[in-house]
C-alpha cells in the first residue's frame, strides 16, 4: 500500500498521491483466481497489471503423457464452461494430424453441440456480467435457459459441464430417441427469451451508462493484441473462423456474423446477444438437414501420428479462437501439444481497457472480456 498525503510546500487538501491496490484473487468480479495489481489516484485507474498462474495445472504437459484418445477429458477443463468447443478443437487437430475423415452425421451433430455450447457460454457470461454491474434479474433469466441447454447435454452424454462428448473420428454416441424434438422445442422458444434479456438491458439507461464508451478498443489495437471472437467483432473487424475457414457443417448452413463498430463494452454486449440468435438459427438448420448414417469413422484401434508430423486446428469458440497445435512422434502419445486459448489473449488487453477509467468500471471491463481462468493459466 503506497503512502498518501500532501507534498511539501503545497496547499493540497485534495491532492492525493498514487496508491497501489490489489483486486483479487478472491474478489467475485474477477471471475476466478485472477489478481489485478492497480495503480490508482483516488478512484481513477492509472495503470493495471494482471497476475495469473493460480490455476496452472500443466495441461499441455498432461497431453503429452497420455494417448490421443485419453486426452479429450483434459480439454473439458481448459474452458470449463465451453467443453464441447474445446473437445472439437482438440479432436479436429488429431484428425488433421492422422488423416481421419469424420462421417457427415457426426459433423452435423458436432455443429449442433458447439452452437448449444456457445449459447450456454454466452448465457453464463451475460448473467455474471449483468450482476457484476448491478442488474440482478438477468442472472435468473439466463440461468433458466442455460439449465435447459445443460439438460440436453446431460441427455446426450450424461454430463452437464465437463462433457467429454467427442472422439477423434466422430462421436461416442448417436443422439438418443426424442433428443432432436426436445432440442427443436428449445430452439423455437429461445429467440423470444433473448428478446426478454434485451428488454431488461439494451435500452436501460443505467446499463448504457455503465457500458457505453467504457473499455474502448480500436481496430488497430485488437489486431495488434491478437484478440479474437466477440471482442474482435465488437471493434468492427468482420472475422469469424466459421466463415473464414469453414469446418464441420458450417459451410452448409446460413448465418450472419454480427459486427459492431464502436469497440466498447456495450458493442461487445450487442455482438454476443446477436450471436445467440445466430446460434439458434444454425442449430435449427442442422436439425432440419441432419443426415442418417454412422457417427464414428473407421479408425485404428491404436492411433499413432508419424514422427515429425504436425497439425494446427483452430475453431471459433464462444470467447474467440481456440486451437491446438500437435506434433507426432510415431507413438500413441503426442510429442508436443500447444493450446491457443482466447481468454489468455483477451486478458492481456485489460490494462489498455482500464486506463483512465474509474475503479467501478474495472468490474464491467473484466466482464466484457468474458475470460475463464482455466484457459488463461492452463
Amino acid at each position: 500500500m503506497g503512502e498518501t498525503g500532501a507534498k511539501p510546500g503545497h496547499d493540497t487538501l485534495f491532492d492525493v498521491e498514487e496508491m497501489e491496490l490489489a483486486l483479487g484473487p478472491q474478489h467475485p468480479s474477477t471471475h476466478g483466481v485472477l489478481r489485478i495489481n492497480l495503480k490508482i489516484d483516488g478512484e481513477r485507474i492509472l495503470d493495471s497489471y494482471p497476475i495469473i498462474g493460480y490455476l496452472h495445472r500443466g495441461t499441455e504437459k498432461l497431453f503429452e503423457l497420455h494417448p490421443f484418445f485419453q486426452n479429450v477429458p483434459h480439454t473439458d477443463r481448459i474452458d470449463y464452461v465451453a467443453a464441447a468447443t474445446n473437445n472439437l478443437a482438440y479432436v479436429g487437430a488429431v484428425e488433421k494430424l492422422t488423416g481421419i475423415t469424420v462421417p457427415p452425421r457426426a459433423s452435423y451433430i458436432r455443429t449442433i453441440l458447439c452452437e448449444l455450447q456457445r449459447i450456454s457460454s454466452h448465457l453464463l457470461w451475460l448473467a455474471t456480467h449483468a450482476i457484476d454491474v448491478g442488474a440482478m434479474t438477468p442472472f435468473f433469466y439466463c440461468f433458466r435457459e442455460r439449465e435447459q441447454v445443460l439438460d440436453l447435454f446431460e441427455e446426450y452424454c450424461g454430463a452437464r459441464l465437463t462433457l467429454n462428448c467427442m472422439r477423434p473420428g466422430g462421436l461416442p454416441f448417436d443422439l438418443p430417441v426424442g433428443w432432436t424434438d426436445r432440442c427443436s422445442a428449445f430452439i423455437d422458444k429461445f429467440p423470444a427469451k433473448v428478446a426478454e434479456y434485451e428488454g431488461l438491458l439494451t435500452n436501460n439507461r443505467i446499463w448504457k451508462k455503465r457500458t457505453v464508451g467504457i473499455g474502448v478498443l480500436s481496430k488497430e489495437q485488437v489486431l495488434q493484441y491478437g484478440i479474437t471472437g466477440p471482442m474482435l467483432r465488437g471493434s468492427g473487424v468482420d472475422f469469424d473462423l466459421r466463415k473464414a475457414t469453414p469446418y464441420e457443417a458450417y459451410d452448409e448452413v446460413d448465418f450472419d456474423v454480427p459486427v459492431f463498430p464502436n469497440g466498447d463494452t456495450y458493442d461487445r454486449y450487442l455482438v454476443r446477444m446477436e450471436e445467440m440468435r445466430q446460434s439458434a438459427r444454425i442449430v435449427r438448420q442442422c436439425l432440419a438437414k441432419l443426415p442418417d448414417g454412422e457417427v464414428m469413422a473407421k479408425r485404428p484401434r491404436v492411433l499413432k501420428a508419424n514422427k515429425g508430423a504436425e497439425a494446427y486446428f483452430g475453431i471459433e469458440g464462444p470467447k474467440g479462437e481456440i486451437g491446438f497445435y500437435i506434433v507426432g512422434n510415431g507413438t500413441p502419445n503426442p510429442d508436443r501439444c500447444r493450446v491457443r486459448a482466447p481468454s489468455f489473449y483477451n486478458l492481456q488487453v485489460v490494462p489498455e481497457l482500464a486506463k483512465d477509467h474509474l475503479l467501478s468500471d474495472l468490474v464491467a471491463i473484466i466482464g466484457t472480456t468474458d475470460i475463464v481462468l482455466g484457459e488463461v493459466d492452463r
